[in-house]
């Protein structure tokens, strides 16, 4: 049987080696973490991340934990909208909803698939021969031997470094982000609220809990004592339900990190008998909500390319000439949305402001339609 590593537990790792033990490979994970609880908060699983899901038999599992309902859409502080739509249109339009989750519910979904015995934690890789398929441990004597390599180790992926030595690292975006899970109940719209260099996005989840994230334009490295208390200080008084989910937050369950992407693309997700994925092969800023979605969506493409008694070459010139062409427009869209969110001069942010609402005036179909070459594609 043939035999795929798949580097990186994460959401796109886990989605790969599930898709290609569906396709018969024998499947070993090797994750560096001592366990695969997941760093993060929420993420938000589209339509197009729900089909993929399906590919593997879990997207009716993460249905289920869909808790969006009534308006959603862009507002200014003051609680005002510029663009607005309701989830029921979108799942109307495209089939099925925008799901938020936390990012360890999905891991968990994911990894209890698993074949028994393919995950294997606490296990660093030190390198990767893409010509051989050889990988080898760090700390021990030990490789293993590959027909099949999958890269899903992240941003800073020594892979992508290996197989691309000379291609540009992923750069800072211009923001830092925070993200936090809310006890608050009765929390029900999707919003994200723009204001000169800041954001603050409020997203329900099931259970009564809330996802929030904020994003702002300042210098990379910068940390406060109290990121809780920043958050306060930036957005205290905005409208409703802003700084009653700030009260509501621990300060520990603030995380906070500066946002990288990588402005120039691959010039192939592939090379010898390795397979970049996710943010290893295009790591994007998150403006989009499609970093996870398009993990998920690469590794089940990669799966149905790359056939276990066929020519591996050959489907992974296929799945990569696929994916570098899906990705490298969402990674660019996702990049200009990120640069009008740093805007920060008044007379900037009204005429932003005011192009958006006068475009929101169209309807909620104007606002949908924006996401259509991403939401209705289909594996």
């Amino acid at each position: 049987m043939a035999h795929a590593v798949v580097i990186g537990a994460g959401i796109g790792g886990l989605t790969a080696a599930l898709a290609l033990a569906r396709k018969d490979w024998a499947v070993t994970v090797l994750e560096q973490a001592a366990s695969i609880e997941p760093v993060g908060a929420g993420l938000a699983v589209a339509p197009n991340a729900l089909r993929a899901l399906d590919v593997i038999g879990v997207g009716d599992e993460v249905r289920k934990l869909a808790a969006i309902q009534g308006q959603s859409g862009i507002r200014v502080p003051d609680g005002r909208w510029l663009a607005r739509t309701t989830a029921e249109d979108a799942a109307a339009r495209y089939g099925d909803p925008i799901v938020l989750l936390t990012r360890a519910a999905l891991v968990g979904i994911l990894a209890g698939r698993l074949p028994q015995g393919a995950l294997r934690v606490d296990t660093r890789v030190e390198s990767v021969d893409p010509a051989t398929g050889r990988v080898t441990v760090s700390g021990t004597a030990e490789t293993i031997e590959a027909d099949l390599v999958v890269a899903a180790d992240g941003i800073r992926s020594r892979t992508r470094s290996t197989l691309f030595p000379g291609h540009p690292a992923p750069v800072y975006a211009g923001v830092t982000s925070w993200r936090a899970i809310v006890p608050l109940p009765g929390v029900t719209g999707a919003s994200e609220t723009w204001g000169p260099g800041v954001v603050f996005g409020v997203m329900p989840l099931a259970g009564g809990q809330v996802y929030c994230y904020a994003t702002a334009a300042v210098p990379a490295g910068l940390r406060t004592a109290d990121e809780r208390d920043e958050l306060l200080r930036l957005f205290g008084r905005w409208h409703d339900p802003i700084p009653a989910l700030l009260a509501a937050a621990g300060p520990a369950a603030v995380l906070r990190h500066d946002i990288h992407c990588l402005d120039t693309p691959l010039p192939a997700f592939h090379a010898g008998r390795v397979a970049l994925l996710g943010d290893a092969a295009h790591p994007m800023t998150p403006n989009l909500g499609q970093g996870a979605c398009q993990a998920m969506e690469d590794a089940v493409v990669l799966a149905e390319r790359v056939s276990p008694d066929g020519d591996h070459a050959a489907g992974l010139a296929v799945y990569s000439r696929e994916r570098t062409a899906r990705t490298a427009p969402i990674v660019r869209r996702s990049r200009a949305i990120g640069r009008l969110t740093r805007w920060r001069n008044p007379l900037a942010v009204a005429l932003r402001d005011g192009a958006m609402r006068a475009a929101g005036r169209f309807g909620p179909g104007v606002a949908l339609r924006q996401g259509d070459q991403i939401f209705a594609w289909s594996p």
